[in-house]
C-alpha cells in the first residue's frame, strides 16, 4: 500500500486539511505538502501540530493539489491510521473548494482498526475490539518514531505499526 496522513485546521464537520504527506510502501515520500485552508487554524488543533495559518499563506490550496493527489492514489491501496477521519476530512476539503467527492476516488483501509484486532483488547460496551492512539500503539509496539503530529513523521510510524503486524 501507499501511506497517507494528514494535519488539519480542527476535529469539526468544517475543518480542512492544512498538511499531507503520502508515502509509498518503501516509506519514500510520493507526496509532502502544507495545504492553505479557506478557514483559520483552530487553537486546539495549533497546539497539537504546531501549525500556525501564518506559514500557509503561500501553500497551495486543496484544489491546486487534488490532481497530483489522485494521480498519487489511482490504482493504489491507501492505508491510513484512524482512515474514518482522514477521509472525512479530505471530503470536508474538497466541498470547501467546490470540488465533488466520488465514492471510488480513494481505497483505503484503517490501520487503527487493524491494530484493535491484532491488539485483542474487546470493549463490551461497544461491542467492539479498543481502539488506541497511534502514540498508544507504536508504544506498545516498541516502535521508537514518535507521533509527532506531522504527517510525514505520523504516515511513517502507521507503516511501521503495520509492517509490526505482518512480521508478528
Amino acid at each position: 500500500p501507499v501511506y497517507l496522513d494528514t494535519e488539519t485546521t480542527g476535529l469539526d464537520p468544517v475543518d480542512q486539511v492544512i498538511e499531507i504527506c503520502i508515502l509509498d510502501h518503501d516509506g519514500r515520500i510520493l507526496l509532502e505538502t502544507l495545504v492553505k485552508p479557506t478557514r483559520p487554524i483552530s487553537p486546539g488543533a495549533r497546539r497539537v501540530h504546531g501549525i500556525g495559518d501564518a506559514v500557509l499563506r503561500g501553500a497551495p490550496s486543496w484544489a491546486e493539489i487534488w490532481p497530483h493527489i489522485q494521480q498519487t492514489l489511482a490504482g493504489r491501496r491507501v492505508a491510513i491510521f484512524n482512515a474514518e477521519f482522514d477521509m472525512r476530512i479530505m471530503r470536508q476539503s474538497h466541498r470547501a473548494h467546490g470540488l465533488e467527492w466520488m465514492p471510488a476516488e480513494v481505497e483505503s483501509f484503517c490501520v487503527m482498526e487493524l491494530y484493535a484486532r491484532y491488539n485483542g483488547l474487546w470493549d463490551a460496551r461497544r461491542r467492539s475490539f479498543r481502539w488506541v492512539s497511534l502514540e498508544d500503539a507504536g508504544r506498545q509496539c516498541g516502535i521508537k518514531l514518535p507521533n509527532a503530529h506531522r504527517a510525514k513523521a505520523d504516515a511513517l510510524l502507521a507503516r511501521a505499526i503495520l509492517e509490526y503486524m505482518a512480521k508478528s
